[in-house]
């Protein structure tokens, strides 16, 4: 690839990857997550970014951030043209704007043949997400999609029990994903982060659905590995004025006919960021909840309920191998951020090789997932427009 005339005599197999972002500048929560992220397993370089959309902003989060005054840029596409062309420029690109941005800046960096690192949602229509799908393949990047909840060791455990068969034939599916910060209108105090996502121009067609729902889903679609035919969805918006949704509730069928049920809800008390998944086989049932994310119930049919833990013996090698640190020492939301990236970390490295080896028990989300995540939101939005209709999802 183009790419590696950059990397001169370096050992291509171990130097660090160098990152640009675009976002996530000062007063931005989810740029600094990103960046805690990718310095966790010391995988990667940021060397470059267009951090605001303001000039003045992008410089001065820019400085605070250390980066070279010749790479802070106010402009993303002058971004991806100028690192294109340097002889150390970015290998890949982390995209931490709001939802609207997305499409317009992966597009800019794919076309300079960069590789992407997106947080969700992929896009906000489906028609953007699938271009943006046909376009990295065409380029033959990688292109993925931050859905950080399928990094926590204890989800890859779940996901292993699953695959190798401990529950049985799946029959029952039961994730929700629930929230109480936009309990009131704190979007029209000028709370920034409110403001943007409920507001459909940046956000997209989905609210509460596009904002946390779709995490619920990609969780349970990476969990038990089925695939959802149709839906069946109710939206609500409860607070007076509010433009999108601020409470999801979806009826879910499964090719293989289990059922499932999704709840997403932005205004329910008492929840500060209650994601938890149930998992019911013919066999035996699992539970996780994020809020305790080192351990996992399974309940095999007829015996006691028993908890696995991270860190311990009773994990498999699905955990173990995304685990740092001995059991009884937290490992949580960042950690599990740092686990896609330093899986992505050795994506890119395999790309780098002419043999593009890459281990197969490397896990993390890709365009297609994201593709998956934005139908879903559009499906969602279509069936609770049409009076809560079952809907085939595409």
């Amino acid at each position: 690839m183009a790419i590696e005339a950059k990397a001169g005599a370096e050992d291509v197999t171990t130097r660090r990857i160098r990152l640009g972002m675009v976002g996530g500048g000062e007063g931005a929560f989810i740029g600094g997550v990103h960046r805690f992220a990718l310095r966790l397993d010391d995988q990667f370089e940021l060397l470059a970014g267009a951090l605001a959309s303001s000039a003045e902003k992008a410089q001065r989060s820019g400085r605070t951030l250390g980066l070279a005054d010749d790479r802070i840029y106010s402009d993303f596409s002058e971004m991806a043209r100028s690192e294109a062309a340097r002889a150390d420029g970015i290998e890949a690109v982390s995209i931490v704007t709001p939802n609207h941005m997305h499409a317009p800046v992966a597009e800019a960096f794919l076309n300079a043949g960069i590789h992407v690192i997106c947080d969700k949602p992929l896009a906000t229509t489906s028609a953007d997400a699938r271009r943006l799908q046909a376009l990295a393949s065409s380029k033959q990047l990688l292109f993925a999609v931050t859905y950080n909840y399928s990094g926590y060791p204890m989800v890859r455990q779940a996901r292993q029990m699953v695959q190798d068969g401990l529950l049985g034939e799946l029959r029952v599916v039961q994730v929700e994903y629930s929230q109480d910060w936009l309990t009131e209108a704190i979007e029209g105090g000028g709370q920034k982060q409110a403001d943007w996502r409920t507001d459909p121009s940046r956000a997209g067609a989905g609210g509460c659905i596009g904002d946390i729902g779709t995490h619920a889903y990609q969780l349970a679609s990476f969990i038990t590995g089925l695939d959802a035919t149709e839906l069946m969805a109710e939206l609500s918006t409860f607070v007076a004025g509010r433009r999108l949704d601020d409470n999801a509730q979806v009826l879910l069928r499964y090719a293989n006919g289990a059922r499932g049920t999704l709840w997403a809800s932005q205004v329910a008390p008492g929840n500060e960021n209650n994601l938890r998944i149930r998992i019911y086989g013919a066999q035996g049932g699992l539970e996780w909840k994020q809020e305790h994310p080192n351990q996992l119930h399974w309940s095999p049919f007829g015996q006691p309920t028993q908890t696995i833990a991270r860190g311990t013996g009773a994990a498999g090698s699905a955990a173990s191998r995304v685990t740092r640190i001995p059991s009884g020492h937290p490992e949580g939301y960042l950690e599990a951020f740092g686990t896609l990236y330093s899986e992505i970390a050795q994506a890119i490295r395999a790309r780098r090789s002419d043999a593009d080896t890459l281990d197969p028990a490397v896990q993390y989300p890709t365009v297609v997932d994201g593709v998956h995540g934005v139908v879903f939101v559009e499906t969602v939005v279509q069936s609770a427009a049409a009076g809560g209709t079952w809907v085939p999802l595409p």
